[in-house]
């Protein structure tokens, strides 16, 4: 069971720190379904708010697995991340995973261009090269490390385009390109490893799709954006 949620995790909560947040400038709400073999178990959402060089991004994400009838454990999370002219300034999050209390507290330094971190597993400091892992932000396909939004631990990771293809969801079409995204270090035990397939469509610059294979078949898909 530990490895099974210590895998989730990654997904579930899934920024150059310089992030191109005016891209989402347009963009009021993303609004993503979480499935697990085909069936609806919960939702993770992303809400924008601008004011003159601010954007704050919240994440909400609350979802509930069952196996052979028992719910093995419940999540519930918030988060936000603060940009100021694209630079990320700060990022809080609190997650409830079966009464048990994860969070992340991250402040920019911009005299020294570091990151500081103090999460439920990580305290220290981090590049600015680095980005939260939420799939919100596509530039999460473009840097080779990033912050996991539940607990501040640093993964390094590679990122491969596989083929330009097309997906329907929810009635529409789109012309996406398909990735991959695994972990950087060949020697890290299964449970840890990363593994994800994942559909970006360029006009909209959005994240459509991601899945991946642990205990079931599981995916976020957009359902909505405004």
């Amino acid at each position: 069971m530990k490895k099974f949620i210590i895998i989730l995790f990654f997904v579930f909560y899934s920024s150059i720190s310089m992030a191109h947040v005016a891209h989402f400038d347009k963009y009021s709400k993303i609004e993503m379904e979480i499935l697990r073999n085909g069936k609806l178990i919960g939702f993770n959402n992303y809400f924008f708010t601008k004011k003159g060089d601010e954007m704050i991004i919240t994440n909400e994400i609350k979802f509930s697995v069952k196996l052979l009838g028992t719910t093995i454990f419940n999540v519930e999370g918030y988060g936000e991340e603060k940009y100021i002219k694209n630079q990320l300034i700060s990022f809080d999050s609190k997650t409830l995973q079966n009464n048990k209390k994860k969070f992340v507290n991250l402040i920019f330094d911009k005299n020294k261009n570091r990151f500081y971190i103090k999460g439920s597993s990580y305290n220290g400091e981090a590049s600015m090269d680095n980005i939260i892992g939420n799939w919100w932000n596509h530039e999460l396909l473009k840097t080779d490390s990033q912050i996991s939004p539940l607990s501040g631990s640093v993964k390094k990771q590679v990122i491969t385009f596989i083929a330009n293809e097309k997906i329907e969801l929810y009635g529409k079409t789109y012309d996406v390109e398909r990735y991959k995204l695994i972990s950087k270090k060949k020697d890290l035990p299964e449970n840890k490893k990363l593994n994800f397939d994942i559909w970006f469509h360029k006009k909209t610059g959005l994240i459509l799709k991601v899945k991946y294979s642990k205990m079931g078949e599981w995916e976020y898909r957009v359902k909505n954006f405004e």
